[in-house]
């Protein structure tokens, strides 16, 4: 075994939750190419060949408990890429809660063994979640599905930045117990990519920096960008790295920060302090 073989999921078994378009779709494609058994949970037809297909719901309990029956373990890397815009009703469950829901049950289950990841999809628009801590924790200590999802909706937080500020502080939360267990999670918090959802909603997602990317001479992220850094966390490759929320952005974050590029200072302040 040579030590490049620790970025392959050759003998691993991967599940790609919202694997159908876009980001999660890449996903599921490049872990398949990295050599694992990859199984695919979308409430659309997964197109890909080489792959199972498993009907999930993310906003159905009891949809998510006949997925995690049907998909059983081992699970050796667990992506959580389902994602919905702002409008959509079950937002709250379908971002965070069904994924948290359906971690709890793969535990219960046993089905994440020792050296197994999980590898979540979050966003920029998440920065500053540290500001919301208090909030997050209240929020995060309720376990129910349908009370956490009741909480959201009556505290006016069934939106999707709340939703993207509670995957981050879900995945640094968690990290210590599930270590504990041998288990490590991560999420990336990628900027303005090119996907069916950013199309749908391009005016605010896809233009969101566009002077930047027009200044540096890029274009938004591909789908098969974000997933690179995201198979990579889920890798033996990344085991020194745990409840981590990666800035996968172009550099449009550390721009604003340093003001290396001024005009992001305003919208990464604002970001970052709300």
């Amino acid at each position: 075994m040579g030590l490049f073989d620790a970025f392959s999921f050759k003998g691993k078994r991967a599940v790609v939750v919202g694997g159908a378009t876009g980001m999660g779709a890449a996903t599921a494609e490049l872990v398949l190419d990295a050599g694992a058994e990859v199984v695919v949970l979308d409430r659309a037809e997964v197109t890909l060949p080489g792959v199972k297909a498993v009907s999930l719901d993310l906003s159905d309990k009891a949809s998510i408990d006949a997925a995690v029956e049907e998909v059983g373990g081992p699970i050796h890397a667990l992506f959580s890429c389902a994602g919905v815009a702002d409008g959509t009703p079950g937002i709250e469950r379908i971002n965070f809660i069904g994924h948290r829901y359906m971690i709890e049950r793969l535990l219960a289950n046993d089905a994440l063994p020792r050296g197994a990841a999980i590898g979540m999809i979050s966003s920029a628009a998440g920065m500053g979640w540290e500001n919301s801590l208090t909030e997050l924790h209240e929020y995060l200590d309720i376990t129910d599905f349908d009370a956490a999802s009741a909480w959201a909706l009556e505290h006016n937080r069934a939106d999707y930045m709340w939703s993207k500020k509670t995957i981050n502080a879900y995945v640094s939360r968690e990290a210590f117990a599930l270590l504990k267990r041998g288990i490590r999670i991560n999420a990336i918090m990628p900027g303005p990519t090119d996907t069916p959802l950013a199309q749908a909603n391009k005016e605010m997602w896809l233009g969101f920096g566009s002077d930047y990317r027009d200044e540096v001479g890029i274009e938004a992220s591909k789908p098969i960008e974000q997933a690179y850094p995201l198979v990579f966390l889920c890798s033996d490759a990344a085991a020194g790295i745990t409840g981590m929320t990666i800035i996968t952005d172009a550099g449009y974050f550390a721009a604003g920060v340093t003001g290396s590029y001024g005009p992001a200072q305003e919208a990464i302040g604002f970001l970052r302090s709300i």
